[in-house]
This record gives C-alpha cells, sequence and structure tokens, in this order.
C-alpha cells in the first residue's frame, strides 16, 4: 500500500466512475486531491464523501484560465503538487465521417488539455523537487477499432506524448508514464450497456483473455503504483491495464455497440 501522506495530486475528469477511483485510492493512500471536472455536481458530492483532503474545482480542460486557477487551489489550500493524473476526455467521435469542428474539439480536450496542464504543472512539482504524471491513454491508441477516429487518434497521441514528456522532464525528477484501460465499467460503458454490468461482461469477454471487463478500481491500482516510489525507476512507460486485449490484438470486425444494446 502506498503512503501518499504530505503528498497532494490533482486529479482531472474525477467526477467520472473512472476518475473517482483514481481520488478515492489517492485519498485512501493519505494523499491530498483536487478533483477537476466539469461536472459539478457530481464532483461535490464525491468530495464532500471523502472529506477535507479532497476539494473539487469546476475546471475544464481546454481552458487555461480554469487549469490555473486549479494549480492554484492545490497550492494555496495544500501547499503544493506532486501528482497529476490526466482522465479528462471526450467520446466524441465520427468515426471515418468525423468532421474538422469534431477533430478540433476532440483533440483540444483529449490531447491538447492534457499536454497544457502538464505543461503548467511542472513548475509547481519542481517547487517540491520533483513528481508524476500520468496519463490516460487507451487500448483505442494501440490498434484499430472499427467506428473509432479522433478519439483512437488522440489517446495514440498521448502515448507519444508521455514518452516525450519523460525524456523532457527526467532532468527535473518528474517521472511521466501512461496507463491504457481495456473495455473498463465507466460512464460511457454504462450508458452503452444501459447500466448492465452482465451485458458489458459478455461482449468484453469475447476480445479480453481475462474474460470480463476490468473494474476502474483496478485501473487506479495501477496509477497509484506509478505514483509511489515502487516505480521510481520507471518513466516513458505504458502499462496495459486490459485483461490481455493488446496481447492478442485487434478486436473482431463487430460492432459492439448493438451486443451492449441486446
Amino acid at each position: 500500500m502506498a503512503n501518499f501522506t504530505g503528498k497532494v495530486a490533482i486529479v482531472t475528469g474525477a467526477s467520472t466512475l473512472i476518475g473517482a477511483c483514481v481520488v478515492e485510492a489517492v485519498a485512501a493512500a493519505g494523499g491530498a486531491v483536487v478533483m477537476a471536472d466539469i461536472a459539478e455536481e457530481d464532483g461535490k458530492k464525491i468530495a464532500q464523501r471523502l472529506g477535507e483532503r479532497v476539494t473539487f474545482l469546476r475546471t475544464d480542460v481546454t481552458s487555461d484560465a480554469d487549469i490555473d486557477a486549479c494549480l492554484k487551489l492545490a497550492s494555496d489550500r495544500f501547499g503544493g503538487l506532486d501528482f497529476l493524473v490526466n482522465v479528462a476526455c471526450t467520446y466524441l467521435d465520427g468515426g471515418i465521417e468525423t468532421t474538422r469542428e469534431q477533430w478540433q474539439t476532440g483533440l483540444n480536450v483529449n490531447l491538447i488539455g492534457m499536454a497544457v496542464f502538464a505543461t503548467k504543472a511542472v513548475p509547481f512539482m519542481r517547487r517540491r523537487g520533483g513528481g508524476a504524471i500520468v496519463n490516460y491513454g487507451s487500448i483505442s491508441g494501440k490498434v484499430a477499432q472499427p467506428g473509432r477516429m479522433v478519439y483512437a487518434v488522440s489517446k495514440a497521441g498521448i502515448l507519444h506524448m508521455t514518452r516525450v514528456q519523460a525524456a523532457a522532464l527526467a532532468m527535473d525528477k518528474i517521472r511521466v508514464n501512461s496507463v491504457s484501460p481495456g473495455w473498463t465499467w465507466s460512464n460511457a460503458i454504462s450508458f452503452l450497456s444501459n447500466n448492465r454490468r452482465d451485458r458489458a461482461d459478455a461482449v468484453a469477454a469475447t476480445i479480453h483473455p481475462l474474460g470480463r471487463a476490468g473494474n476502474p478500481e483496478e485501473v487506479a491500482n495501477a496509477v497509484v503504483f506509478l505514483c509511489s516510489p515502487e516505480a521510481s525507476w520507471i518513466t516513458g512507460a505504458d502499462i496495459p491495464v486490459d485483461g490481455g486485449y493488446t496481447a492478442i490484438g485487434p478486436e473482431r470486425m463487430d460492432d459492439m455497440v448493438p451486443l451492449l444494446a441486446q
């Protein structure tokens, strides 16, 4: 179990099922967390439930002013910043028919917002003598998937951005890694399956050797490890938390969404 007493994290996309699990894991390890998300109602409820070491601030990752305010809050309330976990993303995607506007919106949230947040976080981490950044990639950034375009391309960009950031920030003792979840129980999967975990597991079983969809807590555990001293010799790496998905290659050329709705 990691000990994050005295450590401070910002988690973007923190109001989602996946993001909230990261917040809970960091808080359980003794860390303080600033939750950054545009979903205020859910975020405030989570923060209130987790206590005084967790606070929420409405943060749009496409807004420099919002990012600056979030970093200032972490510094003013908790004393600084040690970890940045970039979860925030949009699933906006038109496949091969993706429009220019969709490209611009998707990349601005998924890739550019993540990059700018990290850039702005670096001076705060330098003041603490180093830190760790964990970016959320995806299996979609590694293999071609039917029906996806801007989401997949942005996730592929995140994986390479992670490597470049790791090289650029090594001398600052800031480690940068990524996690690439497979099908994970999330807001999106819950919506597509009409909140039926059994449906999600049944479809995931056909393309994940471990035979089910992942739990968001399982991805959060990998994030905590990457932030912890136990990962002190790991930077520029991606951990596939995907139940073996990328070990066996791309999914079948089936349309998975109708299967979830059955």
